[in-house]
């Protein structure tokens, strides 16, 4: 007995959501326990260089077992034209015709949901997964006022693709407040209770740093600005070491991000040392004393 196991992730135009991956990774579990042999098919765009449908020999399986997801399509039917020899089962998945050809292929359907049946709880539920560090991202798009200086573009693009590589939990946050758009804070009150909840704050914006330090969250702040400004100023003006200031312009295509040094900020800002440098803390009110005393309020 070997087993194909597939979902809509194995497909080439399909959707890999982390239900449905988590289902196909509780089915490959409880084979294993049960000392079946199985392979786990997945869309080259999802995972390239994986076993995918195309060199999965429909030869070499007695069973293909699909996970999650509904019923329904052109590329569940073709999964039984070619995998027509294997006995097909459907398990943790929505039915919503029972006579579609793609329900009506399998030999069994375990279905979470279907018309006059009981609901069972999905299978995305049961295998654990594993901590991650949460991360906000902060980016500062923009500045204009900088001119030749200005290397955001690049410095974001290098950045991202480099967080894109990283075991954690990205979350995009914008300082920006707007009270008409649901996907942005309409107060800070509201940003700095999400900051509060993260690991790690990774910023080219002042803000992202400030707001980051103020509630008492590591940050990893890069100034996308050739020489530094006001970022790299600000770290200076906080006693924080874990900023990265890029050069000046170098040419076209010359890379402006090393990513050792940002690795090893990372890790620095993940340890308990970086966790413990970064206290809440306020912004010194002599400056504020400064503005009074200017005004002649005091």
């Amino acid at each position: 007995m070997r087993v194909l196991v597939t979902g809509w992730p194995s497909f080439l135009h399909g959707e890999a959501t982390a239900g449905d991956v988590l289902a196909m990774e509780a089915v490959r579990r409880a084979l294993a326990g049960a000392r079946v042999d199985c392979d786990l098919a997945w869309s080259p765009v999802f995972r390239p260089g994986r076993l995918d449908l195309d060199r999965a020999d429909p030869a070499s399986y007695t069973h293909v077992v699909f996970a999650c997801g509904p019923l329904h399509g052109p590329q569940v039917e073709e999964l039984h034209r070619r995998y027509a020899r294997c006995t097909r089962v459907a398990v943790g998945v929505s039915v919503i015709d029972p006579d579609d050809p793609a329900v009506t292929g399998f030999d069994a359907v375990l279905a979470r949901d279907a018309p006059v049946q009981a609901p069972r709880r999905d299978l995305a539920a049961l295998p654990a997964t594993p901590s991650v560090p949460v991360v906000g991202v902060v980016l500062a798009p923009g500045q204009r006022e900088y001119g030749e200086r200005r290397l955001h573009d690049q410095v974001e693009r290098e950045l991202t693709d480099w967080l894109a590589a990283r075991a954690c939990a990205r979350l995009p946050l914008d300082t920006r407040l707007d009270p008409r758009d649901w996907r942005l804070f309409g107060t800070a009150a509201e940003l700095e209770s999400v900051l509060r909840r993260l690991d790690l704050v990774v910023t080219t914006r002042l803000h992202g740093l400030v707001l980051a330090l103020k509630n008492g969250v590591p940050a990893l702040a890069v100034d996308p600005v050739g020489g530094g400004a006001k970022v790299t100023a600000q770290a200076r003006a906080w006693s924080w070491p874990a900023v990265v200031t890029v050069p000046e312009p170098r040419g076209e295509g010359a890379p402006v991000l090393d990513a050792g040094e940002l690795g090893r900020w990372w890790d620095w800002a993940l340890s308990p040392a970086g966790a413990g440098r970064a206290p809440m803390v306020t912004a010194d009110d002599a400056v504020i004393g400064e503005l009074l005393d200017v005004l002649g309020a005091r």
